[in-house]
């Protein structure tokens, strides 16, 4: 092989590097490149093993010729390979726009085995400013090797954080004022940088900003909760790779996502989806994002509610003979549950244990004072002892099959056993009802959304909630929370003893 990958990243300082050593004279690191003088030279040294395997190097430079003033600058360029002109005189074009990538055959018999030599020189007639941003240099048949491992490279720093301005919307004469900073990671293991980020938050708040290619700066709009508008800027002040130790940087929720894409017909699992974005507000509700390859998504964010899953039911009574037992209230068709007593109780046993959001009961198909007026919702952990978790009295229905829903008033806990225990009804000497249902507590987030790649058309997009967060030093609110819920939980094993040394006493 010829030689290695070789690039000189120069928008970041120090420069990013591979097979590169980097020399700057009348030159200096400008925010997003380097800016040469006029007589101002980049001297870049790179090895080569066997000259004899590359007949040809291709050479690219991204560079750009600052203005002075509204007029298009001027700094010609020179570039050397081992002391030899490539170009001489030569002016980037677009001067003060965009910055343009020059290309340059270099001939094999220019390279040497060891050290090369590559020099890009500013001219001494230069009246404003040469910016370079990227040097690589490939073999001819390899080109865009050393690029894409530069953007790879790029590509693992994936969590930043801005110092950011805002001021108010067309009003170019205001000043900037300090806003809180933003804390961001976007991540779907595409090795890219993102080009533009959006969100929305679940005040309303609304930003889109866009970046630099080097992620230096980023400019873009905000829209406070009450609808005023303003201009929004940052300036990178710290960029890291992930790590697990990323949410104790941040009050916000690091969400984690298996995900799936919808396509042909079906879906397809896909690679896991990493979101967090602070921006000093409230959570986010939506995201959007582009990388630099020209991908895109967007992901909405909602509860991850669902049926409990029910696996056994049994009533203290029931009319089996009728085809009215209690495995009626899990069936979706309007059968019923019927009791010949004004008082019963049903017991559901779950396939797991599971923290309930909230409960429904639909009204059977008749005898309204058969339906129940008082009643409490026990949890239990073994099936025997009981916790009240929800007491309600003097409910109606307002018809036949109307399904009410209630929200249990205690905290949701998880158990594995539910109770209705219905002791009053609407007056008759019977209780019915048609249906339960059960509606498990969000064990996290899931999201709603779409994915669309360079070149091809959109897709669906969706996620479920991966491994939860954890670390060896969790964020003070999130030990805080696990306190409550253990003292919850020995609060409940309390009780648990102190009915069952009832029990013991009364035998």
């Amino acid at each position: 092989m010829g030689f290695d990958v070789t690039y000189a990243d120069l928008s970041v300082d120090p420069p990013l590097l591979s097979n590169a050593d980097v020399r700057y004279d009348r030159a200096r690191f400008a925010g997003s490149h380097v800016a040469l003088s006029a007589g101002g030279t980049v001297t870049l040294d790179f090895e080569v093993e066997d000259p004899e395997d590359v007949p040809q190097a291709t050479l690219t430079l991204t560079a750009l010729v600052s203005k002075l003033g509204p007029a298009l600058g001027h700094a010609p360029m020179d570039v050397l390979v081992q002391g030899e002109a490539l170009a001489e005189g030569l002016t980037v074009p677009g001067g003060g726009d965009l910055p343009q990538d020059n290309v340059f055959a270099v001939p094999g018999r220019l390279l040497k085995p060891g050290t090369n030599t590559l020099e890009i020189r500013s001219s001494d007639r230069a009246s404003s400013m040469l910016w370079l941003y990227r040097i690589t240099l490939d073999p001819v048949w390899e080109r865009g090797r050393s690029e894409r491992a530069r953007a790879a490279e790029a590509a693992r720093d994936t969590v930043f954080t801005y110092r950011t301005e805002l001021r108010p919307a067309h009003s170019s004469s205001a000043p900037w004022q300090a806003a809180p900073r933003l804390f961001f990671h976007v991540d779907r293991g595409e090795h890219s940088l993102p080009a533009q980020l959006g969100w929305q938050t679940e005040d309303g708040v609304e930003s889109a900003i866009s970046f630099q290619s080097n992620m230096s700066d980023f400019h873009g709009s905000y829209r406070a909760a009450d609808g005023t508008a303003y201009e929004y800027r940052g300036r990178l002040t710290d960029r890291r790779p992930f790590s697990d130790d990323i949410q104790n940087l941040s009050a916000s929720v690091l969400h984690r996502f298996h995900t799936e894409e919808g396509w042909g017909g079906r879906w397809h699992t896909s690679d896991e989806l990493r979101l967090l974005v602070d921006d000093g507000g409230a959570p986010v509700s939506r995201v959007t994002w582009r990388d630099q390859r020209g991908n895109s998504g967007v992901a909405m964010l909602h509860a991850a509610s669902h049926d409990a899953e029910v696996t056994a039911v049994e009533a203290s009574d029931e009319f089996d003979e009728a085809g009215e037992g209690a495995d009626n209230l899990l069936e979706d068709q309007r059968s019923k549950w019927l009791a010949s007593d004004d008082t019963a109780h049903v017991d559901f046993t779950f396939a797991r244990p599971t923290a309930v959001a909230s409960y429904s009961l639909m009204s059977a198909n008749d005898c309204p004072d058969r339906d129940p007026r008082d009643w409490t919702l026990h949890g239990s952990h073994d099936g025997r002892t009981w916790i009240p978790l929800d007491t309600r009295s003097g409910e109606t229905f307002a018809g036949r099959f109307e399904t009410r829903e209630f929200h249990p008033r205690a905290s949701a806990r998880p158990y594995r056993h539910y109770r209705l225990d219905i002791t009053r009804n609407a007056g008759g000497s019977e209780i019915q009802l048609a249906r339960v249902r059960f509606a498990e507590a969000p064990g996290g987030q899931v999201f709603t959304g779409y994915y669309q790649r360079h070149n091809e058309g959109p897709i669906g997009y969706r996620g479920t909630p991966a491994a939860p967060y954890t670390s060896a030093l969790p964020a003070a609110p999130r030990v805080a929370a696990e306190l409550e819920t253990a003292a919850a939980s020995l609060a409940e094993t309390a009780q648990t003893l102190a009915a069952l040394a009832s029990q013991l006493r009364e035998h």
